[in-house]
């Protein structure tokens, strides 16, 4: 049991580092953009990282509730838990806090015509962006929960 234990923590820690690695950086990559063509072109690369977050956090929730099942005890603990709830909060902020905030800024760049990025665009970045940095502090509190196991 402990081999197939060790393996399962492993996964965990490798998709932390594939998954969210790339989701501290989403927000930066597009901050970068002068015009509505290189806006666009940071947008494209923001999805591709984003897939990477996709697929880390799918195997980041599977192998931590893997390692409660193998692990009961984990279930009786508060970093535990507290880890658990701020990752499925973080997880549902995505369809019900972000992508409601990505989808105009999405349509914008599909429709915008000329080079000058719009005041609109500024507007509602900012508020996507403010709700993405929420996000990266509760990951960051999950990381910090997750090495330090304080209670």
């Amino acid at each position: 049991m402990s081999t197939i234990y060790t393996i399962i923590v492993f996964i965990h820690i490798f998709s932390a580092i594939l998954g969210m690695g790339p989701g501290f950086v989403l927000t930066t990559v597009v901050k970068s953009g002068n015009t509505m063509t290189e806006l666009r072109h940071s947008y494209k690369i923001r999805h591709k990282l984003h897939i990477f977050v996709m697929i880390g956090g799918i195997f980041l929730l599977l192998t931590g509730l893997a390692m409660g099942f193998l692990n009961p005890s984990l279930f009786r603990m508060g970093w535990y838990i507290t880890s658990l709830v701020l990752f499925l909060t973080a997880l549902a902020m995505g369809p019900l806090v972000l992508s409601p905030r990505s989808k105009p800024i999405k349509d914008l760049l599909e429709s915008h015509k000329g080079e000058a990025i719009p005041e609109e665009y500024w507007r509602l970045s900012k508020v996507l962006f403010r709700y993405e940095n929420i996000e990266n502090v509760i990951f960051l509190i999950i990381i910090a929960l997750m090495i330090l196991k304080p209670f």
